[in-house]
């Protein structure tokens, strides 16, 4: 929880984005239809585009962070700033791997 004591409202917005394919998946698995699966597959795609924002606003800001101080070195904000910012890539693909073990489920049980 503390590395989301500092995220910003774009790093927030990517981690919320990323938890609706999560639920569209789960909602496939128990009610598997074509419908559900085909909203599964853009979500994922915008859940990937997000978690990439996300990462890139991070560094971004880890970056503007460098062009404020006096000497350029590997400063301890900076290294907490870039592992903030790496959060969002690693939620937003962890969701969508427990989105597509949904998907197979719903698979599975489809056929």
């Amino acid at each position: 929880m503390e590395l989301l004591a500092n995220a910003g409202i774009i790093a927030l917005a990517s981690l919320f984005v990323c938890v609706f394919p999560l639920a569209m998946a789960v909602a496939y698995a128990i009610w598997p239809t074509e419908h559900r699966l085909m909203l599964v597959r853009s979500l994922s795609l915008a859940t990937v585009f997000a978690a990439v924002t996300g990462t890139a606003a991070g560094f971004i800001n880890a970056l503007n962070f460098i062009s404020y101080s006096e000497t350029i070195t590997l400063s301890r904000p900076l290294l907490i700033g870039a592992a903030e910012s790496l959060v969002t890539l690693f939620f937003g693909f962890g969701c969508l791997t427990v989105t597509w073990l949904c998907v197979t489920i719903g698979l599975w049980r489809r056929a």
